[in-house]
């Protein structure tokens, strides 16, 4: 694996771009989604709350499944009792992205006229919630939740939070999304402490509050420029305490959806419930994250039924 100090280097979108700070072994990662942003909100006519909070959510779901070892799907959920339902992303260890979001269309307009052009909070679109992060790596492993109240006013102080009182991590997260023209794009910059890298006390203290100055003096429009590097932006912010890089992993929009799963999910249903489904002589279904359609008709029924 290549690594080296940080330097003139080229554009990475669709990239996570780890990292260390050498002077105080923080680790981190940086990443800009374009492509795979914009495929995955371009399926759906999200009001621009919905979007933006989607945008921001693909990216810390990318930056967050990067500081993980796992062989299967992160998956990052939100829920409550608000005008937006549910929103969830998951990216697998391949590095296939995919994302949705369920709200209630009436009240978010409320929401929206109520707000009067300033961007509503995380609470205020999710009502009452929670946040959930899973690790799933199939039936042979052990599967890995993690809960946190939708308390902070955006998704990164959710997250910073349960980090530090449930895995005594110290965690800096600075998110971004935005429209470039008619596409979206979403950003990321990721910090994180270990527990066992805390050896002095005094000194790491105030070497992650240094950290956290530096990271806070990233603009957002800095992460979704097209024209800034990574390398050239962690140059920037790091270079006086050292930066070292390492080989980038690509992320690629991705669904796992297929006719052979929907058949299985069929097949475990009443016929007759099936039946009743059914809209101009067949069952269609589509899909939630990327909005194919599935059609089976009765010669596909009597297949997956007889099976």
């Amino acid at each position: 694996m290549p690594d080296g100090r940080t330097g003139p280097g080229s554009l990475q979108a669709d990239q996570v771009q780890p990292f260390l700070i050498e002077s105080s072994r923080i680790r981190g990662r940086l990443l800009r989604l374009e492509d795979v942003c914009d495929r995955i909100l371009s399926r759906h006519d999200y009001p621009a709350p919905v979007a933006r909070l989607l945008a921001e959510m693909l990216a810390l779901c990318g930056g967050l499944a990067s500081l993980i070892k796992y062989d299967g799907i992160f998956t990052l959920q939100a829920s409550g009792d608000g005008a937006l339902r549910m929103m969830v992303v998951d990216v697998t260890s391949e590095g296939e992205m995919r994302g949705y979001a369920g709200f209630d269309e009436d009240r978010l307009e409320g929401l929206i006229s109520e707000s009067g052009g300033s961007r509503p909070t995380v609470p205020q679109l999710f009502g009452k919630g929670h946040l959930a992060f899973t690790v799933d790596q199939g039936s042979h492993s052990r599967r890995y939740q993690g809960i946190v109240a939708l308390d902070g006013d955006t998704l990164a102080a959710c997250l910073q939070h349960y980090f530090m009182q449930s895995e005594q991590l110290q965690s800096g997260i600075v998110l971004a999304a935005g429209q470039r023209g008619a596409h979206w794009v979403s950003a990321a910059l990721v910090l994180q402490r270990l527990p066992e890298e805390a050896v002095h006390a005094i000194e790491d203290e105030d070497d992650w509050r240094r950290a956290m100055v530096l990271q806070a003096s990233c603009s957002e429009d800095e992460l979704l420029d097209d024209s800034l590097a990574f390398h050239d932006l962690l140059y920037r912010l790091f270079h006086e305490e050292g930066v070292r890089v390492f080989e980038p992993r690509p992320l690629r929009d991705g669904c796992r959806c297929s006719r052979q799963k929907l058949e299985n999910v069929l097949r475990t249903l009443p016929r007759m419930e099936i039946e009743d489904l059914k809209n101009d002589g067949a069952v269609e279904v589509t899909c939630e994250f990327c909005t194919a359609l599935y059609r089976f008709d009765d010669d596909d029924l009597e297949r997956i039924y007889a099976g």
